[in-house]
């Protein structure tokens, strides 16, 4: 989803009584159906493929049997999801940090160290158990654990999400995140300083060829990613730098695996960011990724009107940046 995500360029998205419907554009001609069609829901693959086991999947009104099957453009994709089983997920009185919210979305401000969804190991205390106690229902069409949840930012990683309160809402603004019409402004302190001031990385990513929960650039399977930067305040005397980053894709983990992979690893990273080089021994390390989300904007799905809204930086990555300015000033 980006990290860790409608309906693709020119493709059509749409709705009818027979459930979800698509017809597919120039962009995902070639593709899988199985992953043609996750991209265009904004759902993991694999649901998509237990849908297409129960014989819920259709291109021009037949039966899809193989999720290999590649499609083309102008196909017709339909999909049934089927009802949503009773709610495993419990809600939670856990305090949110809401930005706006109306009939259609939510948008928070998640604290960094908060699991977005249920999984293995974080059953509860995530942000879908606060949203289902503070919104009473989500959307199906993510999944029973992931109801309502269009993108994600990672556990360390903090900002702004947006979160759809309707299946209508989800499936719009997964479009925009498929077409990559969504502006996201990202800011991270990394372990390097750059000697240009701005740069692009466009290497696609994939699955770790040994380590499946890691993300890498020297994938056997991969796909299209890039990320633009900049440099927004340089610390030598630490050896780091402050930047602002514009990921023009949305692959799981990618600013960090992007970042890294040019020499550039974001501070308090635990999986991507090692490196011999380390702060300034005046500075004290941060203990999470020093990553965040600080801009979000899209067409609202209801009115089509450009919403934008920003994050201020937390207090964590505020203090850290104070201290490797009094650093550089010492």
């Amino acid at each position: 989803m980006a990290g860790s995500d409608g309906c693709a360029g020119d493709s059509a998205a749409g709705s009818d009584a027979e459930g979800l419907s698509f017809v597919v554009g120039p962009d995902l001609g070639g593709q899988r159906v199985d992953q043609a069609l996750a991209e265009l829901c904004g759902v993991p693959r694999a649901q998509v493929s237990r849908w297409i086991t129960g014989g819920r999947v259709r291109v021009d009104g037949k039966t899809v049997e193989r999720g290999s099957r590649r499609v083309r453009e102008g196909h017709h994709l339909q999909a049934e999801p089927p009802e949503a089983p009773e709610a495993r997920v419990i809600p939670e009185a856990i305090a949110l940090d809401i930005l706006f919210e109306d009939a259609d979305l939510v948008v928070v401000d998640k604290r960094a160290g908060m699991v977005v969804h249920p999984a293995p190991g974080h059953a509860s205390g995530t942000l879908v158990n606060a949203l289902l106690h503070h919104c009473g229902s989500l959307p199906s069409v993510g999944g029973v654990l992931r109801p309502g949840i269009v993108h994600r930012l990672d556990r360390g990683t903090s900002g702004v999400m947006v979160v759809a309160k309707n299946d209508f809402s989800h499936r719009v603004i997964a479009e925009q995140f498929h077409d990559h019409s969504i502006e996201r402004i990202y800011r991270a302190a990394v372990r390097a300083v750059p000697t240009v001031g701005s740069g692009r990385v466009d290497r696609p990513i994939g699955r770790h060829l040994r380590d499946r929960k890691k993300m890498s650039v020297r994938s056997r399977s991969s796909r299209p990613a890039a990320t633009r930067w900049r440099v927004i305040e340089r610390f030598p005397g630490a050896g780091v730098a402050w930047l602002e980053i514009h990921p023009e894709t949305g692959r799981t983990h990618q600013i960090r695996v992007h970042l890294a992979s040019i020499g550039l690893p974001v501070c308090g990273d635990p999986v991507y960011g090692r490196s011999r080089k380390r702060p300034h021994s005046g500075v004290a390390p941060i203990l999470r990724p020093a990553l965040h989300a600080a801009v979000l904007g899209f067409k609202h799905p209801r009115s089509g009107r450009s919403v934008r809204f920003e994050s201020p930086l937390h207090a964590d990555l505020a203090d850290f940046l104070d201290r490797l300015r009094r650093g550089e000033e010492a």
